[in-house]
């Protein structure tokens, strides 16, 4: 039996089985073989199975006199790495400067050059918004086979075990690695750290700080990165697609086209390895925890690269947002990003009400306040459509004072500066859009099917999260992902070659300078009120509760949407090769947009955060991954295409 999967076909996207060259993806026990070239052969996980796929695909083809000349391109020297201004040379590109990205580029730092390339600012990332903190078995009454039973019961069991087992493996070495390199987490009385708990958690196993443990972390990580001669920070630099060849039949990576957008220039990176480390894609929605940097590049560049994309349609609803309506004070602007209240505050106690100030989270299941957040986010979508109300309320304000403000200092914080004191009052709350538990499907060393790409963090979809991610495993998975990438990463590297003249391969993109600025503020002014309609288009049909009627409203409004604004585009002199932050974000977007479209559509059951009320029950036929394997047939929108990719019209 071959993994579920989305093909395209004749330039759309079928549902259905598939195999992608005379190979198929696995999954779990519960798909007993993996088909290479005709041949059946017995494996026993997704993560194994992506793995020996990467390695016979790549034995199997024949070497294109292109990738001969490649493999002569000699060695470059540590000094030549900064050669000129809008080319450079590293053994390692990074992309993305959140928790995966930076323990990546410190390891693998000791045995080359790395670029560690950052949309914004280096903190600006997922990692640094993270409240809640990192689970990991670090309690003598709690152990690997409870925590793994936790995230494959959260994962509505679509989880790939092998992977979960690596995780909760080895993550309180990965835990204990930080805590070496500086990071300071939360200690008891008696001590030893302090153990929260989270919902979907049987025991107390979440390191935290206060509620600042991304932040926290990220200060760790990007202290040392700083200290490291090895590795250089490029801030303001946006990616903008791999750079990608051919080999025979299969796709291999050389780094990346980035745009620094302090200066306008773009500069081309040539890496013999590429880790992409790039977070999510909550932009896609109007409302998000996630900053706004989080525009689904990695992913939409990735797809663009022919990597194999997976799971798409699980995307997390973080189900307390704080709701700014709900607030004393209001805020003075709309903020960028949703502020988060951790999944902690339930965890230490919390109760869920409505604006009647009846609980309401034991009537949709057992565990209450506890749920895994799908239930929990579903449950309150649920009341707030049946009581035609814009928020709920968290209350926390029974439990002691000076607990409340020693564990969630920056909530109380947040919300004391608009008039609400969270120790006497409920907290207003509202789901919003909060992770990707689909994108860039990834082997056990977060290998792909794109030779010298690899991917961890939440960019990755690695088996662990299945339809539903645990409370505070996400931090854990991009640990444990980034650590597993290095040693391959390092052989890949010492066995490539790199040359100085290899730049000129590819199309340079260009900035619009040529249009003038009247021409390009237009252009900008139309992409950020496209941007508004697509982020609306996603929160009215791919929401919380989906139905095949409005989803399929959805696939059609964003193709015209996406028609209709590259037609502006061009209309207005743009070439396929220009760029600019705002108009690239929007192409990731609607790339990003239409795989969770596609996905969810693909899924004929409801499953962990995929819930459609046309397909309300679990189906055990259905427990399989969706699959976007590389297009045969290259599509014709802006967004699907590679800028260096020559014929378009």
């Amino acid at each position: 039996m071959a993994a579920a999967s989305i093909a395209y076909v004749g330039g759309q996207l079928q549902y259905g089985v598939n195999f992608c060259r005379g190979q198929s993806f696995r999954q779990a026990d519960w798909l007993p073989g993996l088909t290479v070239n005709g041949c059946l052969q017995r494996e026993l996980s997704w993560s194994y199975g992506v793995s020996k796929f990467l390695q016979i695909h790549r034995c199997k083809f024949s070497q294109s006199p292109a990738s001969e000349n490649w493999k002569s391109f000699r060695t470059l020297t540590t000094s030549a790495y900064l050669r000129d201004g809008s080319t450079k040379y590293f053994d390692f590109a990074v992309i993305g400067s959140g928790i995966a990205g930076l323990r990546y580029a410190l390891e693998v730092a000791k045995q080359g050059t790395v670029a560690v390339i950052t949309k914004a600012e280096p903190h600006e990332s997922n990692t640094n918004y993270a409240q809640g903190g990192v689970s990991a078995v670090l309690c003598p009454s709690d152990s690997v086979e409870s925590h793994m039973q936790d995230t494959i019961v959260a994962g509505a069991y679509l989880c790939d075990e092998e992977t979960v087992k690596v995780v909760c493996t080895e993550g309180p070495d990965r835990i204990r690695e930080l805590i070496a390199m500086g990071a300071s987490f939360d200690h008891g009385e008696d001590g030893n750290l302090h153990l929260a708990r989270e919902g979907g958690h049987s025991h107390h196993r979440i390191v935290h700080a206060a509620d600042m443990t991304g932040r926290e972390i990220e200060r760790a990580l990007l202290e040392a990165v700083v200290n490291d001669p090895n590795i250089v920070v490029f801030k303001h630099h946006f990616a903008i697609d791999l750079l990608t060849s051919q080999d025979g039949s299969e796709t291999v990576c050389h780094g990346v086209d980035a745009l620094n957008t302090e200066t306008q220039e773009v500069v081309r990176f040539i890496s013999k390895v590429t880790l992409l480390a790039s977070g999510g894609a909550g932009h896609i929605y109007p409302s998000t925890t996630n900053p706004l940097v989080a525009t689904g590049d990695g992913m939409a560049m990735a797809h663009r690269a022919q990597a194999v994309i997976s799971n798409m349609e699980f995307v997390q609803f973080h189900p307390t947002a704080l709701a700014d309506e709900g607030l004393p004070i209001k805020p003075k602007k709309a903020r960028e990003n949703a502020f988060l209240i951790t999944e902690a505050v339930r965890g230490d106690g919390g109760i869920l009400y409505n604006l009647s100030m009846e609980r309401f989270m034991p009537l949709y299941d057992e565990r209450a306040e506890l749920a895994p957040r799908d239930v929990v986010a579903r449950s309150i979508d649920d009341q707030l459509k049946k009581r035609n109300e814009k928020y709920v309320l968290l209350d926390i304000s029974h439990k002691p004072r000076e607990k409340i403000l020693s564990h969630f200092p920056n909530i109380a914080s947040e919300c004391l500066r608009h008039g609400l004191d969270i120790t006497r009052q409920p907290i207003p709350v509202v789901p919003a859009a909060h992770y990707m538990c689909g994108g860039v499907r990834a082997g056990l060393q977060g290998e792909t099917n794109v030779r010298g790409l690899y991917v961890a963090g939440e960019v990755a979809c690695t088996g662990l999260h299945g339809a539903n991610r645990l409370a505070s495993n996400s931090l854990l998975e991009a640990l444990v992902f980034a650590r597993r990438a290095v040693q391959p990463s390092i052989d890949h590297m010492k066995g490539s070659s790199s040359d100085l003249s290899a730049s000129n391969m590819w199309t340079r993109p260009v900035v619009p300078k040529s249009l003038g600025t009247d021409v390009t503020n237009k252009i900008l002014r139309a992409t950020k009120e496209v941007r508004k309609e697509l982020q609306s288009i996603m929160w009215k049909y791919v929401g919380i509760v989906r139905s095949t009627t409005r989803l399929q409203a959805a696939e059609q409004k964003i193709g015209e949407l996406e028609a209709k604004w590259e037609t502006y585009l061009f209309e207005h002199g743009w070439q396929r090769t220009m760029v600019a932050l705002d108009a690239c974000e929007l192409r990731n977007l609607f790339c990003c947009a239409k795989l969770v479209v596609s996905s969810a559509l693909a899924r004929h059951e409801s499953r962990g955060l995929h819930y459609t009320t046309d397909f309300p029950h679990l189906e055990e036929s259905k427990r399989l991954p969706t699959v976007i394997f590389p297009s045969a047939h290259m599509m014709s929108t802006w967004s699907s295409r590679q800028l260096h990719q020559q014929s378009m019209y």
